[in-house]
Formats: C-alpha cells, sequence, structure tokens
C-alpha cells in the first residue's frame, strides 16, 4: 500500500512536507504522525492507492548466497554443529521406550526434545573448543557488571528476606501448634488413666465392703509409693555423711548418738533382773512415804479432815 498525496490549500504546506503537487512521494509513519501534531495533513488530503507487486527473479543474488553457503571455512568460523539429542534418561528410568518421535503439539515434549539436543551440541562443542584452543570458562579475575542496578537488587533482597521469615513464622507456628495438641493429647491421657484408676479402686471398695471379696489389693498402690520413697532415703543414707558434716565431725569430734538413749530395747525388756515386786506394789512396810522418826505420814480420811474444819 502506498500514500498518494493530493494537491493541498496552499504550496507553504507543499514546502513544509517536501512534497510537489505533480508527484506522488512515500512518507514514512514518522514524518506522517510529525506532520499531522504540526496540522499539516487535513481529511481527504491522503488517500490509500494499491500498487501491484512487483515478483523479481534475481538469480545472481541466489547464486551468490549458494556460493557462499559453499564456502570451505574451518570449523572456528563457523562454529556450527549437527547431532541428534542425547538419550532421554527419564524415559529410561521409568521404563518407556522411545519411539523417536516427538508430537509437536505437546510443549513439555518438544522442550525436552530441544534441551536433549543442546546437552548433545554441549558435549560435541567442548572438546573441538578446547582443541582449537578456544576459552569455555571464565578466568578467576572475571568481573561483569550486572545489568540490574545495586538498588534494585536490594529490592530483591529485601522481599526474599521478608518472604523467609513469612516462612519461617509458619514453620514456628505450625509446630506449636502440633506442640499443643501433643500436650493436649498427653493432658487427656492423664486424666483418663486418673479416673480410670479411681473408678477401679471405687469399684474394689465396693466390693470389700459388701464382702465379694476379702482381698485389699486396691491398697498395694500407696503401699507402692511408700515402699518407693523409703526405698529413696535409704539409698540416700546409704551414701553417708556429706562434707560439711564430716568436716565438723572432724573438728569438734564425734559424740556418738544422743536421741533415743532410754528407748527400750529387746533384751532390757526381757531382762527382768532387777525387779521388785514388793518395792513396784509397796509392800511389806516399806511404801509410801516416811516423816520424823520413821513414821509413816498417812492423810487423814474425808470425815476427819471435816471435824477438824469445823473445830477451827
Amino acid at each position: 500500500m502506498v500514500l498518494g498525496s493530493r494537491t493541498m490549500d496552499s504550496a507553504e504546506e507543499e514546502a513544509q512536507l517536501g512534497l510537489d503537487s505533480d508527484e506522488n512521494s512515500e512518507l514514512s509513519d514518522d514524518e506522517l504522525q510529525e506532520a499531522f501534531a504540526k496540522g499539516l495533513l487535513k481529511p481527504g488530503m491522503n488517500v490509500l492507492v494499491d500498487k501491484s507487486k512487483t515478483f523479481v527473479n534475481n538469480v545472481e543474488g541466489l547464486k551468490q548466497c549458494l556460493a557462499d553457503f559453499r564456502k570451505d571455512l574451518p570449523w572456528v568460523e563457523r562454529l556450527d554443529l549437527t547431532n541428534l539429542p542425547v538419550q532421554d534418561v527419564l524415559s529410561k528410568v521409568e521404563g518407556k521406550v522411545p519411539n523417536g518421535e516427538v508430537n509437536a503439539d505437546n510443549d513439555f515434549q518438544r522442550e525436552m526434545f530441544f534441551y536433549r539436543q543442546a546437552q548433545a551440541t554441549v558435549l560435541d562443542a567442548l572438546p573441538l573448543l578446547n582443541k582449537h584452543g578456544i576459552a569455555t570458562k571464565r578466568p578467576d579475575d572475571y568481573f561483569a557488571e550486572m545489568a540490574k542496578s545495586d538498588q534494585q537488587m536490594q529490592k530483591i533482597r529485601k522481599k526474599l528476606i521478608s518472604k523467609q521469615m513469612i516462612l519461617d513464622k509458619s514453620e514456628k507456628a505450625k509446630k506449636l501448634r502440633e506442640q499443643r495438641k501433643f500436650g493436649k493429647k498427653v493432658q487427656v491421657e492423664v486424666i483418663q488413666k486418673r479416673q480410670k484408676e479411681k473408678k477401679a479402686m471405687m469399684t474394689a471398695v465396693k466390693k470389700y465392703q459388701k464382702g465379694m471379696t476379702d482381698k485389699l489389693d486396691f491398697l498395694e498402690g500407696d503401699q507402692k509409693g511408700k515402699d518407693s520413697s523409703q526405698g529413696n532415703k535409704k539409698v540416700a543414707n546409704k551414701k553417708g555423711p556429706n562434707a560439711k558434716r564430716k568436716y565438723k565431725d572432724q573438728k569438734f569430734g564425734f559424740g556418738g548418738k544422743k536421741s533415743g538413749k532410754k528407748w527400750n530395747t529387746k533384751e532390757s525388756f526381757n531382762d527382768v533382773s532387777s525387779f521388785r515386786a514388793k518395792v513396784a506394789h509397796a509392800k511389806g512396810g516399806q511404801g509410801g512415804k516416811k516423816g520424823k522418826g520413821g513414821k509413816q505420814n498417812k492423810r487423814p480420811g474425808k470425815s476427819v479432815r471435816k471435824k477438824m474444819k469445823s473445830r477451827s
């Protein structure tokens, strides 16, 4: 399509547009936009004209291109490789037999074919590049300026850190919920166990009260607890005195056991050699208290005491 120009209103407009009134010229889109912005274009000034397509058979140009293709240049100048893709490892692991055909409508299969072909190209190109002395790795002191600015990278870094913090918070909340569930579960199990033991004990007590059984097995739990506590005390006593007690015994001496001296023992209980029945029961005129002159002080009776009071 060619834009043809008609006669304009004035010669000044034609001069500004760079057009002649008798000739048609082609204008680019930028020039037309500039002219429209200046107000030089008006409705009806430009008309679309159909131009027939001319077919050009440039035989010489085609031969020149063919000759360029046939030039026998070294591979370093061409860097072209034609090879098949590498073996599909995923299909081999899954036990599938690849048939070599690629479905063009399957995006995943098509992209995997390109990926495997690029792998094969790299495997063939690296030895050739090393053979021709072309470096394939960056030097240790290689410095390349990044396409993004430091400010943009800082924004990206902050965004990544915020995402990581959100993930950490969610993980912590998840762990706390799991711990609460576990703690609640343990608490419920303990309460149920206590209720079960209480129920069993009450049932055993009722049976004992009704005379259905004469066993007191339900009291063994408390006895076991006491035995275990006594056992722990005995173990603690077997360890002996602590360092502070030993130091005081060494400094002040060990006076022996003070408490429990007057406690009766099995030997003292069975020993009756010092027992005197007359003394114990106040027989033989030896009992009671004696006053002066060896006479026994006998308290007068109640009636005598009353008479003595009335006389006084």
